[in-house]
């Protein structure tokens, strides 16, 4: 039986509601087992940080900045990512050249691209937005390329038989088929694209949500770094929610099942084999089912 949403809803707020209580708990009562949670700033503590935060107009302003560098690399990779990895996946050429550039560099954490971007880039903001780039680039791209390889060759073969150049094959065969995976590298892609904007602000930014917090870890302002720690993660959510809320838009025509977990769907159950009134064995009329049940399966693959 599926789960109505609004119990759904209530069971995710009582699992938040309840790690909430249990980290209160915990660091209230200073348990120090082998976890030192006397070290941590309680709920009530980064609540009341929070609070003080939102009053001033730093927090909007290192709210403001992050969110600018994250949407500008990110839409970047977006961009050079899906057109990198179908150039790659249909031109035996550009996978040639840019193949082993390519597989050479993604191994690099974008992170220690760093003092590269310092020495590239005239100011610390483009820096920070070529490291953001450069780190949702390559989940983009592997995924695209897949997604591309991955496209049954009959789709294309149909369309160029009724005339189709180049530019429609990719807009009504290559680009539609291939969407599904597209977004899924875009889904790991801004998770991966937080992460390193984060560490970039930490080491050469000015401003933003990873300088805000490295600050107040430099002056152990341990609430203030719960504060930056929740508002990354809000921050991540929302945009990660909002590229799945577009991929499921755009890829609206898919076939979609409901998921029950512990839930095996039935198989259905076999047709009774009707009488024979010539009295032939019932093995025979057995047979004679599974051939014209293959036959309908070449049928079927013959159509596709």
């Amino acid at each position: 039986m599926i789960r109505r949403p609004l119990i759904r809803y209530a069971l995710r707020a009582v699992s938040l509601t309840a790690t909430l209580g249990v980290w209160q708990l915990l660091t209230s009562l200073n348990v120090d087992l082998w976890l030192r949670f006397s070290q941590f700033p309680t709920v009530t503590d980064v609540a009341r940080a929070f609070t003080d935060r939102l009053s001033g107009d730093d927090y909007w302003t290192d709210l403001t900045d992050s969110l600018t560098r994250i949407l500008t690399g990110f839409a970047l990779a977006a961009v050079l990512g899906v057109a990198t990895g179908v150039l790659v996946a249909r031109s035996h050429l550009a996978e040639d050249l840019l193949g082993p550039v390519l597989e050479v560099i993604r191994p690099i954490p974008a992170i220690a691209l760093v003092p590269v971007a310092i020495l590239l880039f005239p100011s610390n903001e483009q820096g920070i937005v070529f490291i953001t780039c450069t780190a949702a680039f390559f989940p983009v791209l592997v995924s695209t390329r897949h997604a591309v390889r991955a496209l049954t060759p009959v789709w294309e073969e149909a369309v160029r038989t009724m005339g189709a150049g180049r530019l429609r094959i990719l807009g009504s065969v290559v680009l539609p088929g291939a969407l599904p995976g597209i977004f899924g590298g875009l889904s790991v892609g801004i998770g991966v694209s937080w992460i390193c904007v984060i560490s970039a602000e930490m080491i050469s930014g000015q401003y933003g949500v990873g300088y805000r917090t490295w600050q107040d870890y430099t002056v152990v302002n341990y609430p203030g770094v719960f504060v930056g720690m929740v508002t990354i993660g809000v921050l991540g959510w929302i945009t990660s929610t909002a590229v799945e809320l577009l991929g499921r838009r755009l890829t609206r025509w898919l076939p979609r099942t409901a998921y029950v977990p512990g839930v095996r769907p039935r198989a259905p159950r076999p047709l009774a084999a009707p009488a024979r009134p010539d009295g032939e064995p019932e093995q025979q009329a057995e047979s004679e089912q599974q051939g014209q049940n293959n036959t309908e399966e070449a049928r079927d693959e013959h159509l596709v």
